[in-house]
């Protein structure tokens, strides 16, 4: 047998959880020492340990662990667990890890509040343009509900036209609009300039994209992670100019790059008007 020191650095465990396991009579000693009080473990207890230890990584208070070893949960039923549980980690590392990177987007952009001035936007008229394009429909028009939706599309698009023979013509363009009246969920279309007939690829929408007659417009230098600052010049425009807007932005990938976005080039073109 093993003393309390021996079986926790077996089991890597303290010396401490197994005297408060003893306590609770989850996983009490196989045997004590009448005269001295030293506990004495046994090597098959590891494999309660064990369950005790994955239990309780799964979540379970320490009672609910107790009344499933004491049922005596087979491997297969333990094993299926604890994958459930891994699932559910990977998936809460996955949200977690979208919502620090929005949180520190939105830090970057408050760090950067008013590097970028109203005098960096134009205001210009925008010709209509023939573009392929695929949609799809994403929860929000925020950056983090934008991004896993359009990322997709593009390189599904340029598979889609390659395999149909078309060549862009040109950059890509991106634009949204609401999906349903009153909701915040919207149709994103991922396009690409073409020079194509409508029949020409059947995969793909072909369409002209209407002309804006007036647009106020800047140029993005980065990540659309980092879209913000620029925004927010071209909302301060158009509040000084007296325009109205519907708040969707055109986005034209001038440097499309996809490996490092950062780099990327992109005009925001919004549509404004007068009351």
């Amino acid at each position: 047998m093993f003393t309390i020191g021996e079986f926790a650095r077996l089991g890597r465990v303290s010396v401490r959880m197994l005297r408060h396991y003893d306590s609770i009579g989850l996983l009490p000693p196989a045997s004590v020492d009448p005269h001295t009080g030293y506990r004495f473990y046994r090597a098959d207890q590891l494999r309660r340990l064990n369950r005790v230890i994955a239990l309780k990584e799964l979540g379970l208070t320490l009672e609910q662990v107790r009344a499933i070893v004491d049922d005596a949960v087979d491997v297969a039923e333990l094993r299926g667990m604890l994958r459930l549980r891994r699932s559910q980690l990977a998936e809460q590392l996955t949200a977690d890890t979208a919502r620090l990177t929005a949180v520190e987007a939105r830090l970057r952009m408050i760090e950067s509040e008013g590097r970028m001035t109203t005098q960096d936007v134009v205001l210009k008229e925008i010709a209509p343009a023939r573009v392929a394009e695929l949609t799809a429909v994403a929860p929000s028009y925020q950056g983090e509900d934008i991004g896993p939706v359009i990322q997709p599309l593009y390189p599904e698009l340029f598979r889609r036209l390659a395999a149909a023979g078309i060549t862009p013509t040109g950059p890509g363009i991106a634009w949204y609009e609401p999906a349903d009246p009153g909701g915040d969920a919207v149709v994103v279309h991922a396009g690409v300039l073409v020079d194509a007939e409508p029949s020409a690829a059947p995969d793909v929408t072909v369409r002209d994209l209407p002309e804006l007659r007036n647009a106020a417009t800047i140029i993005h230098h980065g990540a659309m992670d980092d879209v913000e600052p620029s925004m927010q010049a071209l909302a301060r425009w158009i509040e000084e100019n007296g325009y109205r807007t519907d708040g969707f932005a055109r986005e034209v990938y001038l440097d499309y790059c996809p490996d490092t976005p950062e780099k990327g080039v992109t005009e925001l073109q919004v549509a404004v008007y007068r009351d």
